[in-house]
């Protein structure tokens, strides 16, 4: 057996890019939910940035249901994915088999923010067009219409890939408009930054992709252009995880692209990780199962 293999028992992964895809893939969606039912995994959440994943989450659980795995998909509000648009919020709100198998997640843009466009060295054209949140004054429409969405279907909204002091001014935002449940990647946040989100109410999530040497493969976000995303240290992601307190943080694994291991290796790996980086098995459970399933609404054996 795997050593650590037993810290996925009933965890959940919310982040799996397994979805078909134009970047090379370790694995697909079918084969992904029954690596994690071999696991006794609980849940994953399936990302794309180039399509709405509620449809795969859809028909994923219509065909491997019975194994026992709960598979859900959402939004991430890439141009390629129609953007920032309420209508593709509605529409992705009930994409599914009926009610109850629509998005449980709606995100703003992972590439296309003026945070990652600087940190790509995009040209001066491609970060103007690219979201940011102002620090005061009114929300960029459509997002107001979209935070109202958000919390009238009481679906978790993912602040996507904007700067820190942008994640804090649109999760606390979104409370106020009630928005109750906020995820906030952070894996490149300071740690007083993490302590404004999650005094905000809201999750921060670190993942697995940042530590590895994924970091270092250029990939294409729908243009021709392939970049690279600064990489993070175990070290660092374990003082983040300490600021903001296990009690309101989430690990996932963020794998899916063809050079890391197939999800639930790649998350067995970060747990690992984090188990070596100090945090007892009780802190691990907290922020792989419980805090997730308390986020999206998924039950989990105590």
């Amino acid at each position: 057996m795997r050593h650590g293999i037993d810290l996925l028992h009933g965890a959940i992964d919310i982040h799996v890019h397994a979805c078909p895809h134009i970047n090379a893939r370790s694995t697909d969606v079918i084969d992904t939910v029954r690596d994690a039912a071999g696991a006794g995994m609980r849940a994953i959440g399936l990302m794309d940035n180039f399509a709405n994943s509620s449809g795969y989450a859809a028909l994923a659980m219509r065909e491997l249901g019975h194994l026992g795995v709960e598979v859900f998909g959402g939004l991430i509000m890439e141009p390629a994915a129609g953007g920032i648009s309420a209508d593709c919020v509605r529409i992705a709100l009930d994409y599914g088999y009926g009610p109850g198998t629509g998005a449980r997640f709606i995100s703003l843009p992972t590439h296309h923010t003026r945070n990652i466009a600087q940190m790509e060295g995009r040209s001066p054209a491609h970060i103007e067009a690219c979201l940011a949140i102002p620090e005061r004054g009114p929300m960029p429409d459509p997002i107001p219409e979209i935070l109202d969405l958000v919390a009238e279907r009481d679906v978790v909204l993912n602040t996507g890939h904007i700067s820190g002091p942008e994640a804090l001014r649109l999760a606390a935002d979104a409370r106020s408009r009630g928005v109750k449940r906020v995820l906030v990647p952070s894996s490149h946040y300071t740690a007083d930054e993490v302590r404004g989100i999650v005094a905000a109410g809201a999750y921060v999530e670190f993942s697995f992709f940042f530590l590895s040497h994924a970091t270092q493969v250029a990939l294409t976000h729908v243009d021709a252009e392939r970049h690279t995303v600064s990489s993070v240290t175990i070290g660092a992601i374990s003082k983040l995880v300490r600021a903001a307190g296990p009690e309101h943080s989430i690990l996932s694994s963020d794998c899916g692209v063809s050079i890391l291991p197939p999800p639930t290796e790649g998350f067995r790996e970060f747990l690992l990780l984090v188990e070596s980086a100090g945090f007892t098995r009780k802190e691990i459970r907290l922020m792989s199962s419980i805090n997730p399933g308390a986020l999206f609404g998924i039950t989990v054996a105590e």
